[in-house]
């Protein structure tokens, strides 16, 4: 990884568009990196309040605040069951806006935290161009937060940050090449209470993230990981990597 000028060692910063999103797709990944003793801080831009809600959304007597109330409790506990501070936005979903507002407060953040790595959406997703605007925007905050003449002189320029793109729901329509596949095995439990978290809203999804998980599992060791690996996660990398050897 390109180190982003901490001197207090690594950090990540994983910026989600919907309450739930880095759990199915990163929960592995922060685990494993707060288990290692990185800080992880979860920026999430939107409770899902409006498009990812739909089984909270049944209840007759269901508001909007009462489902952002909801998704909010899920989505703490699950920071918390993997070891990860969490900060909620409130952007509004369906849709979601690249305010100036929230701009300058993804910007804030990423200066304050000086992330090592930058987890979030994938470029293209047809299903969700929420998830695909989130790209945009912290490609845009991180650009933003490495300028030296921001007003903000209180907080250090953000340095050369890597941003990995975590696997969408259906990667084949995203154009997603995963160039990078992380071991969660010795964390896959914690990622497991994590989505259990997430069971009022969206409880329909763990099946298929713990399925993903094996499926990735077994393509990391074909590309070389040990036998012992049973579960991965898929990143796509976008920026390339430094250093002074092939290997």
């Amino acid at each position: 990884m390109v180190p982003s000028g901490r001197d207090d060692g690594p950090s990540v910063v994983v910026v989600s568009a919907n309450a739930a999103d880095f759990v199915w797709r990163a929960g592995g990944a922060i685990a494993r990196c707060a288990e290692d003793g990185a800080p992880v801080t979860v920026l999430c831009l939107t409770y899902g309040e409006r498009g990812e809600s739909a089984a909270l959304w049944r209840s007759p007597d269901a508001t909007l605040e009462s489902v952002k109330a909801i998704r909010a409790e899920e989505s703490a506990a699950a920071a918390q069951a993997l070891g990860a501070d969490i900060m909620f936005f409130d952007a509004g979903d369906y849709p979601l806006r690249a305010t100036d507002d929230l701009v300058d407060g993804i910007v804030a953040q990423l200066r304050r935290l000086q992330p090592t790595v930058l987890l979030t959406h994938a470029e293209r997703d047809p299903y969700n161009l929420d998830h695909a605007l989130t790209h945009e925007i912290v490609l845009r905050c991180r650009m933003i937060a490495q300028a030296a003449g921001l007003p903000d002189r209180n907080t250090p320029p953000l340095g050369a940050s890597q941003v990995m793109a975590f696997e969408p729901h259906q990667p084949e329509q995203c154009g997603f090449v995963p160039n990078r596949f992380l071991d969660i095995s010795p964390v896959i439990e914690r990622k497991r209470a994590a989505m259990k978290c997430m069971d009022a809203a969206q409880g329909h999804l763990i099946d298929y993230y713990e399925d993903l998980a094996v499926r990735r599992g077994v393509q990391a060791v074909r590309n070389g990981a040990p036998r012992t690996v049973t579960h991965a996660e898929a990143f796509q990398m976008v920026f390339p990597t430094v250093g002074s050897t092939l290997w």
